[in-house]
């Protein structure tokens, strides 16, 4: 829930301008979070979210694009140290890792916020991705491939 709470948050700020924790908090119960300030002050934290002065003149919540590519490039190394094959069959994407692993790679997945992708279900060494289309499952498999080196 965490997870969605907090992809919730960079969808919200990335559409409208969020000058205060009540305003975000007030967007997210509209999306039927049930969320306190206090738990909203401390995703905005987790998230390292900054405020920024708008076109508009306002102060606006966005997130800081050095830590976000700092964590999108360890995330991709994770990826890569722990990512054995990918392959899709349909509209599912079957990711094999090293032993223990899978839980932790589709978490990173999951960081990745790929809009593509319905969700993930991790085991051992197994992740299966449900992919929204087979073109996307296609595409999915190109892009983590790539990702890895692969």
């Amino acid at each position: 829930m965490k997870i969605d709470r907090r992809s919730k948050i960079l969808e919200i700020i990335s559409r409208k301008e969020i000058e205060t924790q009540e305003e975000l908090a007030k967007e997210l119960r509209g999306e039927g979070f049930h969320v306190t300030q206090a738990t909203v002050s401390r995703d905005i934290k987790n998230l390292q979210l900054i405020k920024v002065l708008s076109a508009t003149g306002r102060y606006k919540y966005v997130a800081n694009k050095e830590e976000s590519k700092d964590a999108i490039s360890k995330l991709v190394t994770l990826l890569s140290h722990t990512i054995i094959s990918v392959e899709n069959i349909d509209k599912i994407v079957v990711v094999r890792t090293i032993t223990a692993a899978a839980s932790t790679a589709a978490e990173a997945i999951d960081q990745l916020d790929l809009a593509e992708i319905a969700g993930t279900i991790a085991g051992d060494n197994t992740i299966f991705m449900l992919v929204r289309s087979n073109e996307m499952a296609v595409e999915i498999v190109k892009k983590i491939s790539e990702l890895v080196g692969r």
